[in-house]
């Protein structure tokens, strides 16, 4: 299929930044980001994931992970397994 049309879209830049730096590590270029989720929303008839505002408690907790507080690690996946499982 042909790419002929243009997308022109305003950005904050601080997100495109972020969101280069991660397709640039998946090699990914932005126009293939793009096209990929506008095929994403066209084979769905929608977006393709959930839109929604977390509850407060949702929210809080991604601040908190986000600061790289209160965070698990283990080692390997069995590891995690058997704290689960604990």
């Amino acid at each position: 299929m042909a790419r002929t049309a243009t997308i022109q879209a305003r950005i904050d830049p601080e997100i495109k930044t972020r969101a280069q730096r991660i397709l640039t590590t998946l090699n990914i270029s932005m126009s293939e980001a793009i096209s990929l989720y506008l095929t994403q929303v066209a084979l769905h008839k929608g977006i393709p994931f959930d839109v929604k505002i977390p509850n407060e408690l949702t929210a809080a907790t991604l601040r908190t992970s986000e600061q790289g507080k209160d965070l698990n690690e283990v080692g390997s996946a069995d590891e995690l397994f058997q704290e689960l499982e604990s």
